[in-house]
């Protein structure tokens, strides 16, 4: 899953991109270079992030949505909010699936409108309103805490008729550094949610600040936890920098048919 922020301030500047016809070419090059999914951004989630209007919100993605979909036919789209108007925007407009960060707690109706139009949906986990992700809860045990949030929600989602449902432990929302570690260390255990997983770890603050760099310094660690989270069972990576993903795919895959034990 290759990143598109349509905005002027997310952490990382590499993923911005404001003019449709940038993003069309930014596109271009990711798909060429193997992405297989497009997840676009109108509302940086990043701490400190300046709010955004809805309807600002919906003029940034909408019209990068039918660009691509008239070039891209085939391409899977995400749309990536926390509110249900934006995603039936980006819907209408051919997105295909609705990545939420806010776990349908940040806007009314979200899981009702999934599951009745049969959305694909990304649940990632946070706690709390949108003005609250980047607060830390004092979790008992994360990892145990993190997996009956999602369960519980998957249940929700399940019981309203959603049938394509992705989790996302949401590194970087609602966890401190060491939490999410932690989570990525046990990655294994979602598994027995009976969803796909998708991790979202490329060159965030657990990887630069833990390092002493920057995000634009923070290729190799977003590589090396790429590793780990693809041996952890995650199937699904959101990703910055394509190429480069796609070579971690590969060498473990080739590492995988020659012996390295499969943890899933």
């Amino acid at each position: 899953m290759g990143i598109l922020n349509t905005t002027p301030d997310s952490f990382y500047a590499g993923s911005r991109a404001l003019d449709v016809s940038v993003c069309l070419e930014r596109v271009a090059g990711m798909v060429a270079l193997g992405a297989e999914i497009i997840d676009i951004g109108g509302h940086s989630t990043r701490p400190g992030a300046a709010p955004v209007s809805v309807e600002e919100e919906i003029e940034r993605v909408v019209p990068v949505i039918t660009l691509l979909r008239q070039h891209f036919p085939s391409l899977v789209i995400s749309i990536d909010t926390y509110r249900l108007s934006v995603a039936q925007a980006a819907i209408a407009a051919g997105a295909d699936i609705f990545n939420d960060i806010g776990a349908g707690q940040m806007d009314a109706g979200i899981f009702e409108w999934v599951a009745q139009n049969q959305v694909p949906y990304i649940l990632s986990h946070s706690r709390g309103t949108f003005d609250q992700v980047h607060e830390i809860p004092n979790y008992q045990d994360v990892v145990s805490d993190v997996w009956s949030d999602l369960a519980q929600k998957l249940q929700q989602l399940r019981a309203l008729g959603a049938k394509d449902v992705i989790v996302d432990p949401g590194l970087g929302f609602s966890k401190s550094i060491e939490h999410n570690y932690t989570l990525l260390a046990h990655l294994l255990s979602f598994k027995t949610l009976g969803a796909p997983i998708l991790i979202g770890v490329s060159r965030k603050s657990m990887i630069y600040k833990t390092l002493g760099i920057t995000a634009a310094e923070s290729l190799n660690g977003t590589a090396v936890l790429h590793t780990i989270a693809l041996q952890q069972g995650a199937n699904i990576l959101r990703v910055h920098d394509v190429a480069e993903a796609r070579e971690v795919i590969t060498l473990v895959a080739k590492l995988q048919a020659n012996g390295l034990p499969d943890l899933v």
